[in-house]
């Protein structure tokens, strides 16, 4: 195994065990940093792969706004931050049962659809200049595609948050007899 191997699976162990104690922590703010230490992995698996730019992307958005946004979100709705018991399902056997069910399955199909074949990598094939030309000349349709959709999307997730956006009663406010 070469040094690259070695970083790279020491960072997928560490992505891995923060992700398990995501879900397994009982405090709402130790799983909001443990996501921070899974995707850090997850950046730093990312520069091993000579993918910079996707790196730093994953360390500025998910990492700097959707961790920070999640902590907002908890500070700004009182959500429980010590230990709950009503976050506990009772389901942790089954969920257990599943995640190894799920991990076998995946590990099976990637052994046997790749086995021990080897991608050689090339230093810059993650930069931006690469990923530009790559998403703007053969992906455009589908990047718009998403885009359209990830709007129609968001706007849809603004409407059914709104309460004062609906049906308006017709016949049932006030009079004008009545002040």
């Amino acid at each position: 195994m070469s040094g690259q191997e070695i970083v790279f699976t020491l960072l997928g162990v560490v992505a891995v065990g923060a992700g398990i104690l995501v879900v397994t922590t009982r405090r709402l703010v130790h799983a909001a940093l443990w996501l921070v230490v899974s995707f850090g992995a997850l950046a730093g698996g990312y520069l091993v792969l000579t993918a910079e730019f996707v790196a730093w992307v994953q360390v500025l958005i998910y990492v700097g706004a959707i961790v920070v946004l999640l902590l907002f979100g908890i500070m700004l709705t009182r959500a429980p931050i010590g230990e709950s018991a009503d976050l506990d399902s009772g389901n942790r056997w089954a969920a257990l049962a599943v995640a190894a069910a799920t991990a076998a399955v995946l590990v099976t199909v990637l052994v046997m659809g790749f086995g021990d074949r080897r991608m050689p990598l090339h230093a810059g094939g993650g930069s931006a200049r690469e990923l530009g030309a790559g998403v703007f000349r053969t992906w455009v349709l589908p990047f718009e595609v998403l885009s359209v959709l990830l709007l129609a999307s968001l706007v849809g997730a603004i409407v059914l948050s709104r309460s004062d956006i609906g049906p308006r009663d017709s016949g049932t406010g006030p009079r004008k007899e009545d002040g």
